[in-house]
C-alpha cells in the first residue's frame, strides 16, 4: 500500500478510533525504539510472518530519517543458507536485553514457545509491543503495549500494520505549527512518493 493510499484510507477511517489508537500505537513504538537507540526485534508466529511489516518500517526509517525503526526479522524457520537479513532465528529473542523492543504480530493468539520466550525478554528488561491478539489474550497481558484487531474488526491486521507504519514514520518529523496548507500536504506526499526506492525483501 503506498503514500496515497493510506491517505485515502484515512479519509475513510476519518472519525473512527483507528485513526487515533494506530497512531498511539506507532508513538509507542517509535519512543521505544528512539529513547535506546534502536534494536527493534519483529515477529510473528510459525503460521504468520510479517515480512510485509518489516519492509515498511524499514522505508519508514529511511525516508523519515529515523533508522531506529528498522527492524531484525525473526523468523521462525530462519536457515543459515538464507540472505543475512532473513536468517534470523528465535535465538534472538532469547538474546534481547534491556533497552531492546520486541514487537510481536500475531492474528491468533500466541502459543508457546513463543510465548514463553516473549516473557523471558520481557524479565530481561526488553520493551514487549502486542499488534493483532485480542486484549484478554496472554501476549496481551505481558505486553507493555497492545493494540487489538479482534477477528470481526472492520479493518484486517495487514491493513493495521499499514496505518501502524505510516504513523511511526510520520511522528518522526516535527508537528507543523497549525494547520497544514493543502499545498503543504500535496508537496509533503510528493517528497514521499519521489523518494528513493523501497529495499528488497
Amino acid at each position: 500500500m503506498d503514500a496515497v493510499r493510506v491517505a485515502l484510507l484515512r479519509e475513510v477511517l476519518a472519525g473512527t478510533e483507528w485513526l487515533p489508537a494506530t497512531r498511539r500505537f506507532a508513538g509507542v513504538l517509535r519512543g521505544s525504539v528512539v529513547a535506546h537507540g534502536g534494536g527493534l526485534l519483529l515477529v510473528g508466529t510459525p503460521e504468520y510472518e510479517p515480512w510485509h511489516l518489516a519492509a515498511h518500517l524499514v522505508d519508514e526509517a529511511a525516508w523519515s530519517g529515523t533508522p531506529e525503526l528498522a527492524p531484525t526479522l525473526v523468523r521462525h524457520d530462519a536457515r543459515p543458507s538464507d540472505p543475512a537479513h532473513l536468517a534470523v532465528g528465535p535465538g534472538r529473542i532469547e538474546a534481547a536485553r534491556r533497552g531492546e523492543t520486541l514487537l510481536v504480530v500475531a492474528p491468533d493468539r500466541v502459543r508457546a514457545p513463543l510465548l514463553e520466550r516473549v516473557h523471558d525478554a520481557r524479565r530481561a528488561g526488553v520493551t514487549v509491543l502486542a499488534l493483532g491478539p485480542g486484549e484478554d489474550d496472554d501476549l496481551a497481558t505481558m505486553a507493555h503495549e497492545t493494540l487489538a484487531v479482534p477477528d470481526g474488526s472492520e479493518l484486517d491486521l495487514d491493513i493495521v500494520q499499514h496505518l501502524v507504519s505510516a504513523a511511526a514514520g510520520e511522528n518522526a518529523r516535527p508537528a507543523p505549527r497549525g494547520r497544514r496548507r493543502l499545498r503543504d500536504r500535496l508537496s509533503r506526499l510528493a517528497d514521499q512518493l519521489t523518494a528513493p526506492p523501497p529495499t528488497r525483501w
